[in-house]
């Protein structure tokens, strides 16, 4: 079982020194996505690790409504705090608002600070589906894209390359669709 925090736009819904966090607590869980999706655009899902699951799950975020908001798809993070992976996605939706145009399958640099490298991948949601709850039920069964945003370890390897830290693999999974000869 999946483990959920609702994260935007700095409202922690689990931190009881938000002043939100009160009215999120009387909200249901659709009720939590369409506020955020009417307050910020988007609405930011955070699930916990699970490592009572077979196979273990690591804690991942993923943004539900970014096509409407700024015409990207939804962006899947794996491996980061939701308020991490809540300023990775806010990064996304800004460059995006600003007319950036941000390519699917190919490394970037420049989006990230420091010149870091990073790579959105398409997740066929086919297979990883199951992760992907919330926003499947906020799109009411109409098909819809989610990317993962991949991002180096600290000596600038990204997830699928052969220096990457074993010791973050489990972190950071790669279930996006590499280009071929990745």
């Amino acid at each position: 079982m999946h483990v959920a925090r609702r994260y935007c736009q700095g409202v922690d819904s689990t931190d009881p020194r938000d002043p939100l966090a009160e009215k999120f607590a009387a909200m249901d869980a659709a009720e939590k996505i369409e506020w955020m999706i009417e307050t910020a655009g988007w609405a930011l899902e955070s699930i916990a690790a699970d490592a009572e699951h077979d196979p273990p799950t690591p804690a991942y975020a993923y943004s539900v409504g970014m096509m409407a908001a700024v015409g990207f798809p939804d962006v899947a993070i794996f491996g980061l705090t939701p308020v991490a992976a809540n300023g990775l996605v806010t990064l996304v939706a800004d460059a995006c608002r600003g007319g950036t145009e941000i390519p699917l399958g190919v490394e970037l640099v420049g989006l990230l600070d420091n010149e870091l490298r990073c790579m959105f991948a398409p997740i066929q949601l086919g297979v990883w589906g199951p992760y992907f709850l919330t926003a499947s039920s906020w799109y009411g069964g109409q098909d819809f894209e989610m990317v993962q945003l991949m991002y180096p370890d600290r000596n600038g390897f990204l997830p699928y390359e052969a220096g990457y830290e074993q010791r973050m693999r489990f972190a950071q999974p790669v279930i996006g669709s590499l280009p071929a000869g990745d």
